[in-house]
């Protein structure tokens, strides 16, 4: 009796990948129905002039490409190390409480 079980498939390379999506770039039934996707809106940030003095020069003293750049960076950082935080508090207070 044979076997039901499929036999493991090697994976395609990505040249072979390139050869069927590129086989099947003109035949519209291979493709799913295309989706809709929106960027997210930029949010502005009001901050006193004294502060983006100060962070326009340490923008330029780490050579950012431009303000928002370098500020983009920090906050992202910022946040991941506030994330972090939070998540080490929850952990320990857990551990302590059972919480």
């Amino acid at each position: 009796m044979k076997s039901t079980k499929h036999r493991a498939r090697k994976p395609l390379s990505e040249q072979e990948i390139d050869l069927i999506v590129e086989s099947q770039s003109d035949n519209d039934s291979a493709w799913e129905k295309p989706i809709k996707v929106h960027r997210a809106k930029p949010a502005s940030l009001s901050i006193p002039a004294e502060l983006a003095a100060r962070a326009s020069f340490l923008a330029k003293l780490h050579r950012a490409n431009n303000l928002e750049e370098w500020l983009t960076k920090v906050i992202k950082e910022r946040v991941e190390l506030e994330e972090v935080a939070l998540n080490e508090a929850k952990r320990e207070m857990w551990l302590r409480h059972g919480v």
